[in-house]
């Protein structure tokens, strides 16, 4: 049965009903049928990115400027499961490779040696993700002020710095803005030496501004270039 126009009476069943809603001009179901067409766009999109990065979100939000000049604040950088596609030079089984190591193999990312990665403080998954740059392994125990570039901590010997020795193996990391990062997080207690399994995954392209949309939303676009540094 059908109303005119070659639309279905959405009376005459199920079947009719269906194909009324796909054809209809009525407003209100014009604006029901776009919205789910757009979360459905959206969805496999997600999906799709899923697939390829291996972690969720694959997407993330630049917060802070301590990754400048690499990275601003409000960029949208797509992260990737740190093992996919990792090179067999990267530290020992964790995926990635640090700055200290990726000189002889000129490994680079976002204009440094080295890969950025994103990563929960302390572990601490209710903490918002830092996102920097994998600088050197540490062992547990090990005394690392002498392996530290000097200008990047705030201390005359390993006592005097924190997480020295080392509580336990990890990664040191820093952003790569020189101005309002020019230390180790690990020598601020931004956090301890990185485990592997706090590490979310490692970034790997970035778009430009449409991050701030979700800053936006999140009520963080707000916060000035030196604030701590975190993606949502």
């Amino acid at each position: 049965m059908t109303t005119g126009d070659d639309v279905p009476d959405p009376l005459g069943g199920p079947r009719d009903a269906i194909r009324w809603f796909l054809r209809t001009e009525h407003p209100v179901v014009l604006f029901v049928r776009e919205a789910a067409s757009s979360a459905l766009a959206v969805a496999l999109v997600g999906m799709l990115l899923f697939s390829v990065s291996g972690v969720w979100p694959p997407l993330v939000a630049v917060e802070s400027g301590s990754m400048q000049p690499n990275m601003e604040k409000g960029d949208l950088v797509f992260v990737m499961e740190e093992h996919r596609f990792s090179p067999e030079y990267a530290t020992g089984e964790t995926g990635v490779v640090a700055a200290q190591d990726a000189g002889e193999h000129d490994f680079r990312k976002f204009g440094g040696p080295g890969d950025v990665v994103v990563y929960k403080p302390y572990g601490n998954a209710r903490q918002t993700p830092v996102i920097h740059r994998a600088r050197f392994w540490v062992d547990a125990g090990e005394n690392w002020y002498d392996r530290a570039n000097e200008s990047y901590v705030d201390a005359a010997n390993c006592d005097q710095l924190r997480n020295c020795p080392a509580p336990h193996a990890g990664f040191i990391t820093k952003g790569d803005n020189e101005l309002t990062n020019d230390y180790y997080d690990q020598a601020r207690g931004i956090s301890s030496p990185v485990k592997p399994e706090w590490i979310e995954g490692t970034a790997e392209y970035r778009i430009p501004w449409l991050g701030w949309v979700r800053l936006t939303v999140s009520g963080t676009a707000a916060g000035g270039t030196v604030a701590p540094p975190v993606v949502v």
